[in-house]
């Protein structure tokens, strides 16, 4: 005697949720397999996509964007509660097969729905309301950048609940000091406040991926108050990341013009010359930028 199905969960919008033995049902009879090409690793647990809504804080008023649907199982848990969500899928046969998928598990809320069939790094504009979250379960290769991405273009979103690899997560989230602090920690900051919102065991994903996995959450503010621009204050930021283990007044040479110049710049901007990137915050790096363009 075999094992049935588990049930998968119904809410009183009438959802039914994806769990393990479903995700692995609509697999097989699309004849989908994840691909390492694009990142595909499908969560196949109906409680991790609901504590991923949860945590999201998303509801009735909201207008939400997913990258990376995949086979649907955090768009049904979405679905379950927000106002509209626009959906970004890279995969022709996984972004063709959704409609069916929510016709057949969310009935009333296909109006709701938007799908766009695109690599979300060329995304310009999206259907329908102007978003005010961001929610996804994202590949480690494209996380970083599709989240500042969305946070330059699409200004009207609020927060951004995003689960990636572990170690991105606790880049995302690293201060000033820690030794994980870099490049995202900074640029991120730039546009809001972000914080490690918790933890996802490895084992409710299909493949199971070689890591854990984190929950990063973003809210939106307002950027430094500063005279230097977005563009030229990341580009202070890469340089000094460049190369992290030297002075600022050696790894800023080039991007001020030569290293007196860099000194310079960091002391108009009440910095030690001596100091290293990983100790400025964003603010910190805006006055640097500022400096620049005033001498």
């Amino acid at each position: 005697m075999t094992d049935a199905p588990e049930p998968a969960p119904v809410d009183d919008r009438g959802v039914r949720l994806l769990g393990a033995a479903q995700i692995r049902e609509l697999a097989d009879r699309l004849g989908v397999r994840p691909t390492k090409q694009w990142g595909q690793n499908f969560v196949v647990d109906a409680n991790t996509v609901q504590r991923i809504v949860r945590v999201a804080g998303v509801g009735p008023e909201d207008a939400v964007v997913e990258v990376g649907p995949g086979l649907g199982s955090l768009t049904l848990a979405l679905l379950e509660v927000v106002g509209h969500l626009t959906v970004i899928e890279v995969d022709p046969a996984l972004a063709a097969a959704l409609p069916e998928t929510v016709a057949v598990r969310a009935p009333l809320a296909s109006e709701r729905l938007d799908i766009i069939q695109a690599d979300a790094m060329t995304v310009t504009e999206l259907p329908g309301p102007a978003p005010t979250a961001l929610v996804a379960n994202l590949p480690y290769n494209v996380s970083v950048p599709v989240v500042l991405r969305f946070l330059e273009l699409f200004p009207s979103l609020e927060r951004v609940l995003v689960m990636v690899q572990l170690e991105v997560a606790e880049r995302l989230a690293a201060r000033p000091g820690s030794k994980t602090y870099g490049v995202p920690s900074v640029k991120a900051a730039w546009y809001s406040d972000v914080r490690l919102a918790g933890t996802v065991s490895r084992s409710i994903f299909w493949p199971v991926p070689n890591v854990d996995s984190g929950l990063v959450s973003f809210v939106r503010r307002e950027p430094p108050a500063t005279a230097a621009t977005r563009e030229a204050t990341f580009a202070c930021i890469d340089a000094a990341f460049a190369q992290r283990r030297k002075t600022l007044r050696a790894a800023l040479a080039g991007w001020a013009g030569s290293a007196e110049r860099a000194e310079a710049c960091l002391i108009a901007a009440g910095i030690d010359p001596r100091t290293r990137g990983e100790r400025l915050d964003v603010t910190q790096f805006a006055g640097v930028a500022a400096a620049r363009d005033a001498l």
